[in-house]
This record gives structure tokens, sequence and C-alpha cells, in this order.
């Protein structure tokens, strides 16, 4: 028996490549939805990078505000804290005596050296203690006794920026504090309040930078340590990450739309084509 006919028209007008395969109307809805939400997602980013960037140059601001104002009581400090208020980089004046047994080293660098920022209770006429960044020795000069003038006795008056505890490790990064060795990589109030023999009770639950005011020297140890060690320059790229991502955005309207317009060119191409195979 013969064979069933095969239409010779249908062969001339599917030969491979002539007509693009279309997607069905599921498979572009699910693609729309797709890009529209990615769309969304790149344009909420940068917009809350806006946002960080409004953030950072109003704290920029009031620290910079800050840092002109006249030092305030200590006990000022603290109420401010205790109502909830924000404390980083207030000027502040204390007046107490240092408990040198109690230094903690911070591993820090300061001008390209290596060394650490040393933190001493410092307490106060009434029995309260505060944590003061006095701060960097080199490395080679973090024993006291390498050191003896930095071991200041009797009364003294500390100026300087109050700094707020931090409530957890900055990063996962950072290394963990040595405790025994007493090297600590990040602020641990409560770990150098506890190595310190301090009762947490009559701690005040922040610390003090010291200003650049010198320190008594001496032939072995020099003006030590260097006060005034406090970071200001603050990362401000909010708005180049902003930028990027309403590039992103943008570039992906203009490739999605490129991607449509080859898409409907091809299929009008490929209807033009099967009209011309297509006998009369």
């Amino acid at each position: 028996m013969p064979g069933p006919a095969k239409s010779t028209v249908a062969e001339s007008v599917r030969p491979a490549g002539t007509t693009p395969r279309r997607s069905g109307p599921v498979a572009r809805l699910l693609s729309g939805i797709l890009l529209l939400a990615l769309f969304a997602a790149l344009v909420a980013l940068g917009t809350w990078q806006m946002q960080r960037l409004h953030w950072k140059e109003s704290l920029l601001a009031a620290i910079a505000e800050r840092r002109k104002a006249p030092p305030v009581d200590i006990d000022a400090i603290a109420a401010m804290l205790a109502g909830g208020g924000d404390i980083e980089y207030r000027t502040v004046r204390v007046s107490g005596t240092f408990q040198n047994a109690g230094e903690r080293h911070l591993f820090a660098t300061y001008n390209g050296q290596t060394g650490f920022y040393v933190y001493t209770p410092l307490t106060l006429a009434d029995g309260r203690t505060v944590l003061i960044n006095r701060g960097f020795v080199p490395y080679e000069r973090k024993e006291p006794a390498t050191r003896p003038e930095s071991q200041r006795e009797g009364p003294v008056t500390i100026s300087g920026l109050a700094r707020a505890r931090l409530d957890a490790k900055p990063s996962w990064v950072v290394p963990e504090n040595d405790i025994a060795k007493n090297i600590f990589y990040w602020k641990d109030w409560t770990a150098m309040t506890a190595a310190s023999g301090l009762s947490p009770a009559r701690t005040l639950p922040f610390f003090i930078d010291a200003d650049a005011t010198p320190n008594p020297g001496g032939p072995i140890s020099g003006s030590l340590p260097v006060g005034g060690v406090t970071q200001f320059d603050l990362p401000n790229n909010h708005l180049q990450y902003a930028l990027t991502w309403y590039g992103l955005a943008a570039a992906l309207v203009a490739v999605s739309g490129l991607f449509m317009f080859r898409r409907r060119a091809e299929a009008r191409a490929g209807h033009a084509h099967a009209q011309q195979e297509t006998p009369e």
C-alpha cells in the first residue's frame, strides 16, 4: 500500500531556521514576572543606598558638629546614654586616677605602624570607673615595663570623645579576642571590664578616646601612648553603590527591550517568508 501522502507545501514552509520557535503564553507571562521582579529589586537596592547616603551624610555632619562642641561632664554622657541618646564622638572631660595594672591592649595600626591602643581604667572620685583609650604604642612597647613613664600616678584630667560599646563582634573575619595574652581585636567592653578586674555595675558602659594632649615622656618611652587616635574617615560610597544598582536596572530594561524587538522582527520575517513560500 502506498504510504500517507506528504505535503510538499509543509516541507517548503518548515525548513530549519526559517520560523523561530515561539514560547507559549504561560512562559511569556512567567518571564515577564521574573523581569519585573528583578527590575523592582534593583531599583529597591538603589533606593536603599540613597537612603543610606542621606543617613551617612547626616552622621558625618553630626560628628563634625559634636567635635566642635565644648566638653561636658561625664555624668552628662552617662545620663544621655541612659536616656537612649547617641553619645558617639561627643566631647567629654573626666578626672580620676588610672588603674595601670588593669591596662588592656587593642591590636591596631597608626600612621602605618603596627601596635596597640592602650585602654586603662580610670577610677573617679565616687568610685565608679571608665575605660580610657589613652592612645597608641608600638608593637614592641606593648608591655608597660618598656615605657615606665607612661604609667601615670595620681589624679589626672582627661579630655576626649565618648565612644559607645559594641554589642557584638563587628564581623566574622575579625579574630576572637585573646584574653590570656591581653590582645583584643575588637572593643568587647564586657571582656575588657572582666579582664581588668572591674565591677560591671560600677563601670560606666562606654569608652572615652583621649585627645592628642601629649602624655608625660622620658628618655626610654618618649611621649607614649600617643593620644588623639580616633578615626573619623568613615567610608561613604553609597552614591556609587546606588548608581550601580540603578545602572543595572536601566541595563536590564535596555536588554529586555532589545530582545523583544528582535523576537518581533524575527516573527515578522518568518511570517513573510512563509507567505512567500505558500503557492497560490
